[in-house]
């Protein structure tokens, strides 16, 4: 303890007893366990109060008018509409801290340092410097440049099954450690689902997906900026980034060499899953020299996205071509690497001088370079706006042709049923002529078809009135002549009247098609992790002021004075692992860990004992490999890179279920934090000693 510094105040076990503490504790577990098993509330309202609501929006112009209630044909409406609430990672910590607040369980004290910050730990700060990191490596990946390289990969590993897999594995992990885990869920998934689809003889994309998702958030450990998990806990110990990254990057990269040959030979060995000999459907010379188009523009490639899920020869094809003639705008590439490779310099070099100059938070940096990203991301597509625009006008023609189509030959069906044979309703099942899918059709569907759920209504599922046959008449030579489908398929009134939420979907449009780049970045950072991490920040301080932090420091304590050095490794390891699936994913078990470290620090000032150097920062160093790995454990919900990946893999029809990802990821898990734990134990006996801590 510094000289003149007040004397530490002892811990106060028996304020758990209170009926707030006891409160606070069973509202944070409730809130995790709802972060881990999601579900929706269903909340009835009545029709009357419902209605005169939508009629107030739709007065105001916010929407388009409403339909009655039903045919009249179907009876009276139900007196009732059921709503669904999601409670989720977003909503579940949200309420949590309200109902807390409301019962006077935390105060004004627990918010303030739950979002300004307290004990070094500066959550607005470390949301500002992710995000507008964030932003530079999304738009690093939205040039298409990480599609780009993983097919030149794809090119060098050749048709050698294993060859290929180890190719892939270093580049992901290469990649994941400069830019960190999210830009390579976000374009690595994507390519891999494309990949093993139009390989013949790859009977499932299990062992390339979970080991790329495995890799990418081992690659995340090394460096402080690839998580913000390693941002909170950066802080909270005062470590400067170059000496976290020292620390880590011994037992990340020995996990990454032996955890290789574990994953080809023993967890993924079948021949099914990593051929030897992969068999690559070929791409016509046609499709070689077709111009690439860029992803970010909307219907840039018409209906191509949507027959490429269509089964047979053909949606293979559009699969192969998306991979095998990527998309890269070079200059936005090259300036978002060169803004990011200068950035993390400069973060590293503000951090490492902090003790001469002084401890400034580093967004100072992030900000400004995030700012130059965007300039760039908006200057560019404003000099190329008419080109961007004129793909996305071709290509929404093009698809709402096909949806047109699609309705009148649904609309004369319903004219003139033929005897014996399936109703329309159930002629659509399946995909149309051109290949298009059910799902990618709804606006046409719900303007030919009024049959919906009387019983349960959102505001978003009101159909469109069904056109006469003489509208419809009216359509199809409007369209012969040029005109969208889609105001035409809308009832002549609505076709007039501008909303909200039209503007609202306008101006979106517009940003899409004049500023594709920055609107797509912006649209994958992960925003929802502000309101989480804020609240749960929150939540976990609420633990502290409650004394449970301590208790839990307490018993941590007592498990390191038995198990020394060695223990703490194997106990922090395990803990943080096992609490990224029941904590709120691994950024609230971050923030809690750290909170439970620092109350350890204070038990041994209060009782003037010592933590010996090597034993607290291999505590430290195994909570980071924990956090880390704990991504790919038995949980989804464990990162939100997790429920990322799921998402696009959902997209590409591959569905991840709850107990394969347990099953697969728990021999993986096991292996990784073996290793990691094992080095890191043999790095802390070599580069530290038992000196006391400075406390």
């Amino acid at each position: 303890m510094a000289a003149g510094a007040d004397p530490p105040i002892p811990p106060d076990y028996d304020q758990i007893k209170d009926w707030r503490s006891i409160l606070t504790l069973i509202v944070f577990i409730l809130a995790n366990i709802v972060v881990l098993f999601p579900f929706h509330v269903p909340i009835h309202v009545p029709r009357i109060a419902y209605n005169a609501f939508l009629a107030l929006l739709s007065a105001l112009r916010t929407l388009p008018p409403r339909e009655p209630d039903g045919p009249p044909n179907r009876g009276k409406a139900p007196a009732f509409v059921r709503l669904r609430f999601s409670l989720n990672i977003v909503t579940a910590p949200l309420i949590a801290d309200l109902f807390l607040l409301a019962t006077k369980s935390i105060g004004r004290q627990e918010v303030y340092e739950g979002v300004i910050g307290a004990n070094h730990i500066s959550p607005l700060d470390i949301m500002i410097f992710f995000l507008t990191l964030a932003y530079i490596a999304i738009s690093i990946d939205a040039s298409g440049l990480i599609r780009f390289l993983a097919f030149k990969v794809l090119q060098w590993g050749g048709k050698v099954g294993h060859r290929l897999f180890f190719y892939l594995y270093v580049f992901f992990f290469g990649l994941g450690s400069f830019v960190g885990n999210d830009p390579i869920i976000l374009s690595g998934t994507a390519f891999l689902a494309y990949m093993t689809r139009v390989s013949s003889n790859i009977v499932h994309p299990r062992a390339w997906i979970y080991t790329q998702f495995a890799v990418a958030n081992i690659a995340s450990a090394i460096l402080v900026s690839s998580n913000p998990t390693n941002l909170v806990l950066a802080g909270a110990f005062q470590i400067r980034f170059i000496d976290y990254t020292a620390n880590m990057i011994v037992p990340v990269i020995i996990t990454a060499i032996v955890l290789f040959p574990l994953l080809l030979y023993i967890v993924f060995a079948s021949e099914s899953l990593i051929p030897l000999s992969i068999k690559m459907h070929e791409l016509p010379e046609e499709a070689r020299a077709r111009k690439p188009v860029n992803p970010n523009i909307p219907n840039a490639r018409g209906t191509a996205e949507q027959k490429e899920d269509a089964p047979g020869e053909e949606g293979q094809l559009l699969s192969l071509e998306e991979i095998m003639n990527p998309f890269v705008d070079k200059s936005g590439a090259a300036f978002g690497a060169v803004i990011m490779a200068a950035t993390l310099i400069a973060v590293l070099s503000l951090n490492a001088a902090k003790e001469s100059i002084g401890e400034k938070p580093v967004y100072y940096v992030t900000l400004p370079a995030a700012g130059v990203m965007i300039a760039w991301d908006l200057g560019y597509g404003w000099l190329n706006r008419h080109e961007t625009r004129e793909i996305a006008k071709k290509g929404r023609e093009e698809l709402e042709r096909i949806q047109l189509e699609r309705a009148l030959q649904e609309e004369e069906e319903k004219k003139t049923p033929a005897d014996g044979e399936r109703t329309p309703s159930s002629d659509v099942s399946g995909s149309d002529q051109a290949g298009l899918p059910n799902d990618q059709l709804a606006l046409p569907k719900a303007a030919l078809d009024n049959g919906r759920k009387d019983d349960e209504i959102t505001v978003t599922g009101i159909a469109p009135e069904k056109p006469s046959s003489q509208e419809t008449e009216e359509i199809g030579s409007r369209c012969e002549k040029g005109a969208t489908s889609q105001a035409l398929m809308l009832h002549p009134q609505r076709r007039k009247q501008t909303t909200l939420v039209s503007l609202a979907s306008d101006c979106f449009r517009w940003a899409q098609e004049t500023f594709p780049t920055a609107t797509a970045v912006i649209s994958h950072l992960p925003f929802a992790l502000v309101p989480f991490a804020f609240a749960m920040f929150v939540l976990v301080q609420a633990l502290v002021t409650k004394g449970w932090v301590q208790v839990f420091a307490l018993g941590w304590d007592h498990w390191v004075r038995k198990t020394g050095t060695v223990g703490a490794v194997g106990g922090m390891g395990f803990i943080s692992v096992v609490l990224c699936n029941f904590s709120g994913t691994n950024i609230g078990t971050t923030i809690l860990l750290s909170r439970v470290i620092q109350a350890w620090q204070l038990i041994h000032r209060v009782d003037h004992t010592a933590i010996s150097t090597r034993t607290f920062w291999a505590t430290v160093y195994a909570m980071a490999l924990g956090v880390n790995y704990g991504a790919f454990s038995t949980a989804i919900s464990a990162s939100l890179a997790g429920l990322l990946w799921r998402d696009i893999l959902a997209k590409k029809h591959i569905r991840v279920r709850r107990l394969d990802f347990a099953r697969v990821n728990l021999p993986i898990i096991a292996i990784a934090m073996t290793v990691g734990c094992v080095v890191l134990i043999g790095e802390v006996y070599i580069m530290r000693d038992d000196t006391p801590l400075p406390l």
